[in-house]
């Protein structure tokens, strides 16, 4: 398995609406590690780290989030990092 860490800005409304706690679950489910975190902006901000084919099904979910979301674009861009996150938390 080939470990990769990518970043992820969803916009939209994708916050107030559970859009965190259901990235983390995702994310958990997924066997991925890393956070989501909003942002001043409004966007959410998401960084995953795991295998490859995973982090393809977390950018696919990304799209729609959570129920009370209303997504209208992902943005995703590979991050080059020796980090290595525990779990996935909410910040």
């Amino acid at each position: 398995m080939v470990r990769k860490t990518e970043i992820y800005v969803v916009k939209g409304i994708v916050q107030c609406v559970g859009f965190r706690y259901y990235t983390s679950h995702k994310a958990m489910k997924l066997g991925l590690t890393g956070y989501a975190k909003n942002l001043n902006n409004g966007d959410v901000e998401v960084v995953a780290s795991g295998d490859a084919s995973r982090l393809e099904q977390l950018f696919e979910w990304l799209h729609q989030g959570s129920p009370g979301a209303n997504v209208t674009a992902v943005s995703r861009t590979e991050l080059k990092t020796d980090k290595i996150y525990q779990g996935f938390a909410i910040q």
